[in-house]
This record gives C-alpha cells, structure tokens and sequence, in this order.
C-alpha cells in the first residue's frame, strides 16, 4: 500500500479541513516546504487538491499546483476542480501522473466519460461520500457540499467499461478529524469497486494506517492512503508511514 501525503491549497496557502468545513481550516503554511518534506521521506506519490476550484470551479490554485508538480521528485495526482477536457489535457501534459475527477462525475457523466477516455489510466476518481441512512454510501461535489443525489455503486456501474486509474474515497465526517479512517465504508467498496481504491481521510496515528493496511476482503487490499494532517501535524513521519505501510502490506 502507497503512502500518498496530501497537500490541499486554499488561497494558495496549505491547509487542512476538518469534515469538508471551508471554515474550519488549518493554515499549514507554504506548500513547497511540505512538498520537499513529503518528497525527502521516501513516498513514491503525493496528493494535491485546489479547494477553490472544487467549489467553484475556478482553478485559482492552478499556478501554484503546475509549480509544485515542476518541483516534485515522485508522481503527482491532482484534483479539485477538473471540470473540462481542457483540464485534463492541460494538467498531463504539466507533468502530472493522474488527474482526479470529482464533481465532474456526478454532474455531467457523459463529459467525465470523455476525459476518462482521452487519458486511459490517468484519470482517478475522487468520490467524497457520507453514509446515507439506508447505509448507502452517497458521493459530494462543489468541494464535499452538494449531495450527488446517487451511490457510489451507481458510479462505478456507470465507469466500469473504462480505463480508471483509481477510487480515492473520503470518508468525509472522518477527514481531518484524526479520529480513524472509516473501515467499514473503505470494506464496502473494496467489494463494490471495479478499480483499484485508495484511502482518504481520518488517520490521525501510525496505527490507524496500519489497519488501513491491513484491511482486505476477499484477498483485495487497498493500493494506498492519502495522509494529510496527521504529517503536517507531526503525529508520525513521512519515513514513519512508509515503512508501516511496507511492514503492514
């Protein structure tokens, strides 16, 4: 299992959320140093999202992420905002290893189709759900505000015939809290999911990524955890995470 540390920009700044709250965020500083911090501990990928743009769809944060992308020495996976075909092509070809789709696929399927066909296997979903009351998980856009009215199952039927890189699914009642990720969503889509998924949101410990690790069904684990606060907030190490995943796989 990959550590992916993440890197979430608001007003070119990095910070951290808590539950998806635009007003309850943690300003962690420049997000070069972090950058250069995650790059040095030894990961092989890093997770940078524009929070802006997932709100509004202005990619406001888009410089500053071409520029972190230019400076990084592993993989990039980019998301927050990727609405057209434009963007898709525009951030490929910057360099960037997958492009995350997010609001695009539960408001306008039939365009996220294509920009998943023009770039097979570099494309990533980012499904931000919450657990309905009839247990389905049901995924968010425009930055985890608006319900998506459909279940991640739904998705997945509807993307199975592509070629998706990943689902990176957040919990988001559990993202940024350090309280644990949510096990039991993450199982139910290790069993649902078409594509490779990886984990978002809720590590607060060493111990909750180990778990993260741990977790399988039916001999499926998870391909990786993107870690955010828990490392800006020196819970554990970048050198830390990655040697638990490896011990933990």
């Amino acid at each position: 299992m990959e550590l992916i540390p993440a890197v979430d920009l608001l007003g070119g700044a990095a910070v951290r959320l808590r539950q998806g709250d635009y007003d309850q965020a943690t300003d962690f500083g420049d997000p070069a140093t972090l950058v250069r911090t995650f790059c040095a501990g030894g990961v092989s990928r890093l997770h940078l999202v524009d929070l802006d743009a997932a709100r509004t769809g202005a990619p406001v944060n888009r410089p500053v992420i071409m520029s972190l992308v230019a400076e990084a020495t592993v993989a990039v996976q980019v998301g927050g905002g990727v609405r057209t075909l434009g963007d898709v092509e525009a951030l490929v070809h910057a360099g960037v290893d997958r492009v995350i789709l997010g609001t695009v696929v539960l408001e306008d399927l039939d365009r996220a189709r294509q920009m998943i066909r023009a770039a097979p296997g570099r494309v990533a979903i980012g499904l931000d759900y919450r657990r309905r009351d009839d247990g389905a998980l049901e995924p968010y856009g425009r930055g985890w505000l608006n319900p998506g009215g459909t279940t991640t199952t739904e998705v997945f039927d509807a993307l199975a015939d592509l070629e998706v890189a990943a689902v990176i699914a957040t919990a988001i009642a559990a993202d940024g809290m350090g309280s644990g990720p949510d096990l039991a969503g993450l199982v139910a889509l290790l069993q649902t999911s078409p594509f490779p998924v990886v984990a978002s949101g809720g590590v607060g410990s060493l111990e909750d990524l180990a778990a993260l690790a741990r977790l399988s069904h039916l001999g499926r684990r998870l391909s990786g955890a993107v870690v955010g606060r828990a490392l800006a907030d020196g819970a554990f190490t970048v050198a830390e995470g990655v040697a638990t995943c490896a011990r933990s796989g």
